[in-house]
């Protein structure tokens, strides 16, 4: 007689591996308290990286923990998984980040077996847990009321909100700060007895920035309230500003940033806390925004999968200009673009396939400073064709078929990446105003300087490789031709040897790999001319060699250049 199937232990080793990884995942959040503290700015760069592949790392252990405990054709029977699924749901049920357990367990499934094999039988396609749940937790706000005295109320805050490091000027941070509170609101609000102030308990790390988030509401409106702090080695911390504006709180949660660190006991509550404030985020960007890339995964997919269901929707190729290396397609009602590599690319790109890929994962673990769209990447989608716009399914299945696969009346996707969909730059410049034009350039600028902050040098900088996002900020997001900035080679063009060299169709100077010459870029980036000139009057010293050489020079240096993601004023100290 054959011994019963161990589907409860199975379940058991299967929680036991989230808890672990759980566990370092919140070693690494608690240590950015430290890192902030002590301006351990490269050390929190490490961390955010540290923390980005921690799940896979994680979800490797545990697969070959499993393979190890289970004989192969026990553990590799998924039929009998469903029975797994079962044991599982009972042991999170009480748990406080059940979903999160949820997305775990399909990333431990998809790493055993096929994609095939994939159903919500096995896994967890739609999740099992109640849209709200009442846990038994500690709160995870504090409240306070101003009761007609708005600075004593400030003052009470920052008494809870401490820091091993001083403040540097407390009280003047505070005056200003309430200053800021009352110019940023109505006139009547400051003055509504029913004023209250609702703040998330932990502190948000990013970066070189800490950050108090939360709201300030009455019994008929609520605006979201994010306190920035700052912590400058030798001066203490400082209150560096306070914003209410729905936009502007949106940028600092955008897809375009590096992920908060921040202790979060009951994620789903913090979420939906979140999605309280900033009713415009969709559930997949807040969770992924907190570190929970994974389950934001998940939620991007229901999301996808809801989509379809209810509308009829088709995939069409995005608009702009085809890429050279990458195929773009898109959902109008969806805002996402999907990108599948092309089987072949034009002669001009000198990378493989494998570089590509390399290029796309190396975004998803470098400090993005609000300029590269975050990233998700797949395998293995499948769609009815009925779902494709002609047109758009016969240029993928020319482009890329080793990727895009017909089967039947489905179309298989075999590896993709999804981003945020967003208005090629060029597109946007055919249709905008002077004042429209004058705002882009200059962003556009912004962005290539800020990924040089970074340490991210774009390579093809192209205006169609950059989109403009619904708050009007021009963000990266073809990334087949970066590099870490110190890696390339900044050059001036030597000058002509002879009238012979000068006249030449080729050049009379070596050009190595990774040799840049910003003097040639005006004509490259720009063929209108009046935009050139404009640029030019805005950000002429990228031309220049010297200025990319400083910035390398900083950075080699082991200095974390600022960028912050919200406006300052001009008095601000940097």
């Amino acid at each position: 007689m054959s011994s019963p199937w161990p589907a409860a232990d199975i379940a058991r080793l299967i929680l036991e591996g989230f808890d672990d990884y759980r566990d370092h995942f919140r070693r690494i959040a608690d240590g950015a308290q430290r890192r902030f503290e002590q301006a351990l700015w490269q050390q929190a760069q490490a961390a955010s990286a540290a923390r980005i592949s921690l799940y896979e790392e994680k979800v490797g252990e545990l697969t070959a923990r499993l393979i190890k405990t289970f004989a192969g054709d026990l553990l590799l029977d998924a039929d009998r998984w469903p029975q797994v699924k079962r044991a599982y749901i009972e042991r999170i049920d009480p748990r406080l980040d059940d979903e999160l357990a949820e997305t775990w367990y399909n990333s431990i499934f998809c790493n055993l077996f096929s994609h095939d094999l994939i159903s919500d039988d096995c896994m967890f396609i739609h999740t099992t847990r109640p849209a709200s749940r009442h846990h038994e937790s500690s709160p995870q706000t504090r409240t306070y009321r101003p009761k007609g005295d708005l600075p004593a109320m400030l003052a009470e805050v920052f008494s809870d909100y401490r820091f091993s490091v001083a403040y540097a000027d407390l009280k003047g941070d505070l005056q200003r700060l309430e200053a800021l509170l009352r110019e940023s609101l109505p006139e009547w609000v400051c003055k509504d007895p029913a004023l209250t102030l609702e703040l998330f308990s932990s502190v948000l790390y990013r970066n070189k920035g800490a950050y108090l988030v939360g709201r300030i509401y009455t019994l008929d409106e609520q605006w979201p309230l994010v306190i920035a702090l700052l912590h400058r080695e030798g001066q203490g911390v400082q209150i560096d500003t306070l914003i209410t504006d729905e936009a502007e709180v949106s940028i600092i949660f955008s897809f375009t940033r590096s992920y908060f660190m921040v202790d979060v006991p009951v994620p789903a509550e913090f979420v939906g806390f979140l999605k309280g404030i900033l009713p415009g985020k969709h559930t997949a960007e807040l969770y992924t925004s907190i570190g929970f890339y994974k389950h934001g995964k998940s939620e991007f997919y229901r999301a996808l999968i809801k989509h379809l269901a209810d509308t009829d929707d088709r995939f069409i190729m995005a608009p702009g200009v085809r890429g050279m290396v990458m195929s773009v397609f898109t959902l109008p009602g969806f805002n996402t673009v999907f990108k599948v590599i092309k089987d072949r690319f034009s002669p001009s790109k000198n990378v493989d396939r494998a570089t590509v890929i390399e290029k796309y994962r190396l975004v998803k673990s470098v400090d993005r400073v609000g300029r590269m769209a975050d990233t998700q990447e797949f395998a293995d989608f499948r769609f009815p064709v009925a779902r494709f716009e002609p047109q758009c399914l016969k240029e993928l299945l020319d482009v890329a078929p080793s990727t895009v696969v017909l089967e039947g009346d489905v179309v298989l996707i075999r590896h993709c990446w999804t981003e945020r969909r967003m208005t090629p730059l060029n597109l946007y410049l055919e249709n905008a105003s002077e004042a429209q034009v004058l705002e882009a350039l200059d962003d556009y600028g912004l962005a290539i300087k800020q990924l040089a902050a970074a340490n991210i040098f774009p390579g093809d900088m192209l205006l169609k490789n950059f989109g403009v996002t619904r708050h009007g900020r021009v963000v990266f997001y073809d990334y087949d031709e970066i590099c870490y900035l110190t890696e390339a080679n900044f050059r001036r063009i030597p000058e002509p040897r002879t009238p012979e060299d000068e006249m030449a169709s080729e050049p009379w100077y070596s050009i190595g790999p990774l040799d840049v010459f910003p003097e040639e870029f005006p004509p490259f980036l720009f063929a209108d001319l009046s935009q050139r000139r404009l640029f030019n009057s805005l950000h002429g010293e990228l031309y220049d060699a010297d200025y990319w050489k400083g910035v390398q020079a900083a950075i080699r240096a082991g200095k974390v250049i600022d960028v912050f993601p919200y406006r300052r004023k001009p008095d601000q100290p940097l």
